[in-house]
């Protein structure tokens, strides 16, 4: 007897854990066919399993359904797809779920003003009975039932898991914690980074892990380092007690096999001005390797030392096997704004090259100590032009007399690669601000070892300048408070805004910004300064009073003929709307902290106010340098070398004039890629297109217009044995040009999720 229950106690093991494998292995392949997180999978490769389309049959690629958006708004979301559900960002922030074989609407959650909207986090328990989508919002980190669209009540503090915990500083001292970029799910945790901004005094980009099914706080790792902690003498002592940033903005990978996870950090704050922080500033500017489950630190690399050019890392880390010096490595390659690829083992941190330390000039800013080195890459070529001369200049897109004035401001500017910035005249950074590889602009066909990077030549011409006084609220008359407030805005705005919307919000490079509030709410224009839009980058180390004071500016500013209208589109009446974040509105979150001020006291340095510098972006000659303005490099890096470099993209005024493949200016910001198994490179573009290249050469093979611009990644998925391409078109930049015969006309106007496959034959 006690023989046979022993056997049937071995043959219900053995089913279960054939059920158990068999789910496992279900689960493995779902992932694989469908995009389960932002970027499609934990490694951020970008590489998709294709199941039918191919070189040869690509031609035969078309529009097969479209979501079409009712509102005005520009989303930057990364679609989700898990089994036939499909969750994307539209109608007023609001998530909506759809079916993916027709775009049909299951259901809404609606009011999400505040959300990461570049996208979501997905998470399905073993057994695959509890399904969630995790989001932050507003400072907080929230669940949704992925089948039923409800908030999930027993997470966290009814629905609301704090971002401000963690941080070891004073809560009343946090400003933004929420990232700007979706987390990463290993096991069942959430890694995630933060957005703090990059003023003075911002929060710390401290990293940490909750638990996906409590939210209680797994693990926390301290960015800026804390007495007795690795990288504490490369700031001055007490460093951590106010400054900030050293975040996470952009994408973090993880090797799940391993268990590490991959953070690339952006600079310490703020960040073109660093007398408060002399030193290297760890792990400013460092690829970071983590064990995903604790927190353990496994090693670093610093890309920049003491960053006062902005040179964050952004671009997510590309997990590839290589063939080096006879041997097979697994390897981690990290793109940088800088335009360096670079290179390590993905364990030990090694680099698979010499990286060379070399000397770069100092400053000459009064308190500014720049590091006398920065690291070079030695056999791995750039991807980017990092010096601009007056032979770098093109007249393509400017009138003489431009073109002549930027020759003049070329000859007279400080200029060279990791020049510091100066007061007295111009300095010349490329790549700029919004130069090299961003968020978006990696992938990697993983297993031969090729990495893709999309980027662009973008030189920002910058001068510092003493920062504009922060104004506080007194008991002053109100016609002197309001002169004072707008003369604030005036100044704010001049600095930031004016190179490209043009002296008195006229419009220019950007839209129209005469009378403001007419078009958008107080807090809608303070989304639009902190995450930014299309070509406009975000500008997140503005305080809430400067954004005041500019709103209040643009709202005195006339117009002749100028027209605003405001939209809104709130879901409410819509019957599949299953609940308006109720959880959100039981824990309102914390209202952003102002930590600037326009003087400091750094005690370690002395007891006198130190005066800031700032500066604008330098944004406002995007088309300035010979062409192409945007392009995608395929490095072999089994050779350390680059395979091919091809445009992304035509400038529609440059095709009036007869140019073609020119790139476009900011056309790889806010971009993506997608890498097939059958040879195929799918990318955005700023034109309006999105283009197919053959994977090995470059050459571009298919190309289809979208009826906007899309600022988010493509997703993928097979279903049934078919392949889909899913590509966000929604952000409201018109795009003035004409298509050409060889592309279809998309099927809506208006902005949409368009979902293309193979015509049926």
């Amino acid at each position: 007897m006690f023989k046979r229950n022993i056997w049937l106690l071995q043959a219900m093991l053995a089913v279960a854990m054939a059920f158990v494998a068999c789910h496992s292995s279900d689960k493995d392949y779902r992932r694989k066919n469908q995009w389960w997180e932002y970027g499609g999978m934990p490694d951020q490769s970008k590489y998709v399993e294709t199941q039918e389309l191919t070189l040869d049959n690509i031609h035969n690629l078309s529009v097969e359904w479209a979501y079409e958006l009712t509102d005005n708004a520009s989303y930057q979301f990364n679609p989700i797809v898990v089994d036939s559900i499909m969750y994307v960002l539209a109608h007023n922030n609001s998530l909506v779920a759809l079916h993916v074989d027709t775009g049909r609407e299951l259901w809404i959650h609606g009011n999400l003003n505040g959300i990461t909207r570049r996208g979501l986090n997905y998470w399905e328990s073993a057994d695959g009975k509890d399904k969630r989508l995790l989001f932050t919002i507003r400072n907080t980190l929230q669940a949704i039932d992925a089948t039923t669209g409800k908030s999930i009540l027993d997470f966290g503090d009814k629905g609301i898991v704090s971002l401000n915990i963690g941080l070891g500083i004073d809560t009343t001292k946090v400003g933004r914690t929420q990232p700007s970029t979706p987390g990463r799910i290993y096991k069942n945790l959430i890694l995630l980074g933060s957005s703090p901004g990059e003023g003075l005094f911002s929060t710390p980009g401290h990293l940490r892990a909750f638990n996906v099914v409590t939210g209680k706080l797994a693990w926390t790792f301290h960015t800026i380092p804390q007495p007795g902690e690795k990288g504490y003498d490369s700031w001055p002592k007490g460093a951590y007690q106010y400054a900030g940033g050293v975040n996470v903005w952009g994408e973090i990978t993880v090797d799940e096999k391993r268990g590490i996870a991959y953070f690339p950090l952006g600079a310490p704050t703020y960040d073109y001005y660093g007398a408060d922080r002399p030193g290297n500033n760890l792990y400013g500017n460092s690829l970071l390797a983590l064990d995903a489950e604790t927190g353990a630190y496994r090693w670093h690399f610093q890309t920049v030392h003491h960053d006062i050019w902005d040179y964050d890392l952004a671009a997510a880390p590309q997990l590839i096997q290589v063939k080096h010096e006879g041997k097979t490595i697994d390897a981690v390659a990290q793109a940088s704004k800088q335009g360096f690829l670079f290179v390590f083992d993905r364990v030990t941190g090694k680099p698979l090259w010499p990286i060379e330390e070399r000397s770069v000039p100092a400053s000459k800013v009064p308190g500014e100590k720049a590091a006398p080195t920065q690291p070079f890459p030695t056999v791995v070529p750039p991807f980017n032009r990092q010096y601009v001369d007056e032979n770098a200049i093109s007249d393509i897109l400017l009138s003489k007399s431009e073109y002549d004035s930027v020759l003049l401001r070329v000859a007279a500017a400080a200029n060279g690669f990791y020049t510091p910035l100066e007061l007295d005249r111009e300095t010349i950074s490329s790549p700029g601000a919004v130069g090299g590889a961003s968020f978006g602009n990696t992938a990697s066909n993983p297993e031969k070892g090729i990495v893709y990077v999309m980027s662009q030549d973008f030189a920002s011409f910058y001068k510092l300048q003493k920062a504009i006084p922060h104004i506080p609220r007194q008991a002053n008359p109100a016609a002197a408070q309001q002169d004072a407030t707008l003369k604030q805005g005036l100044s704010v705005y001049n600095l930031y805004c004016k190179s490209c919307h043009a002296a008195g919000g006229s419009g220019q490079i950007g839209p129209a910004l005469v009378q403001i509030g007419k078009k958008m709410s107080f807090q809608k224009f303070k989304g639009l300064v902190e995450t930014g839009q299309g070509q406009m980058p975000a500008f997140q180390h503005l305080d809430e009073n400067a954004v005041k004071t500019m709103y209040a500016y643009l709202n005195t500013l006339e117009q002749a003929g100028a027209t605003a209208k405001t939209v809104e589109n709130a879901p409410s009446k819509n019957p599949l709307l299953v609940a308006e974040n109720a959880a959100f509105d039981q824990h309102p979150g914390r209202e952003f902290v102002n930590r600037n001020r326009s003087v400091y006291y750094p005690s370690h340095i002395t007891d006198t106010p130190i005066n800031r510098y700032v500066t604008g972006y330098g944004l406002e000659l995007p088309h300035v340098l010979t062409p192409p303005w945007s392009y995608i490099v395929a490095y072999d890096l089994n050779k350390g070398s680059i395979l091919w470099k091809t445009p992304l993209g035509t400038d529609p005024n440059a095709a009036r004039k007869g140019f073609k493949n020119t790139g476009v200016p900011n056309g790889a910001q806010r971009k993506g890629m997608l890498v097939t198994s059958s040879g195929i490179l799918f990318a955005t573009a700023n034109d309006g297109f999105i283009y197919a290249y053959n994977s090995a050469d470059g050459k571009e093979i298919w190309k289809h217009e979208l009826p906007l611009t899309s600022e988010a990644l493509p997703s993928f998925y097979s279903r049934n044995g078919k392949d889909y391409i899913v590509v966000n078109a929604t952000t409201t930049q018109p795009l003035s040009y004409k298509s050409s015969q060889n592309t279809t006309k998309p099927k809506t106007t208006k902005g949409a999720y368009i979902v293309f496959s193979l015509k049926k034959s």
